[in-house]
């Protein structure tokens, strides 16, 4: 969510909202996200950073990415529990139901780390069902970006789990094919822009992310 490792200091939310940008919605982006912390952390912190956010008169909305950090083993013990992580989830959406605030959730993304990819995966898809119960928008990103040469050699290549830019670019376009411009309300974004999309973040047909 910060864009860690990005050396064009985007990550994928930049890209995100350029593309909203130039598919006529100006959109005013606040990234909330915070390097390592866990879903139980955001779950704790992101109603008091949001509510002065919601501003009279205009339509706000909240994307929401999480849950790699809690699959992560510190001396021997998970910093989440998966049950855990669930329920923050649940109430950060419960939450935002309460205050009318539409929500999409990003799936958490895959490391270089096979033994931990297995863990995220299974939060991703109980993260689905979470999001299917409530009727809230649910883009995974993980099994794409595992298939990704891109994404896994930056990770790799990095710290193990943050790409660079043409890493942030897979992801980028993995959002918007996922939906997002739709869930703004540009009707048809997903297959209308498609070639803007490819344009302006160079997507490559040997880029391995499967699309």
């Amino acid at each position: 969510m910060a864009g860690v490792g990005d050396p064009a200091g985007l990550g994928w939310v930049g890209r995100v909202v350029a593309a909203s940008f130039t598919s006529g919605v100006p959109v005013t982006a606040y990234n909330l996200g915070v390097r390592g912390e866990t879903s139980v952390q955001v779950a704790a912190r992101w109603r008091a950073e949001t509510q002065p956010r919601l501003l009279t008169g205009t339509e706000t909305r909240a994307v929401l990415s999480f849950g790699a950090n809690d699959t992560t083993v510190i001396d021997g013990q998970r910093r989440v529990a998966a049950e855990r992580s669930q329920e923050a989830l649940a109430t950060v959406l419960d939450e935002a139901a309460m205050l009318g605030l539409p929500v999409l959730l990003v799936g958490p993304a895959p490391v270089d780390d096979p033994e931990q990819n297995r863990r995220i995966e299974d939060l991703s898809t109980s993260f689905a069902d979470v999001c299917v119960a409530r009727g809230t928008p649910f883009v995974g990103v993980f099994e794409s970006l595992l298939a990704s040469r891109v994404w896994m050699a930056e990770v790799a290549a990095d710290d193990g789990a943050h790409p660079s830019s043409e890493g942030y670019d897979v992801l980028s376009q993995l959002v918007l094919a996922g939906g997002f411009l739709d869930w703004l309300g540009i009707a048809g974004g997903t297959e209308k822009d498609r070639p803007l999309i490819d344009r302006i973040f160079r997507a490559r047909p040997d880029d391995g992310s499967g699309r």
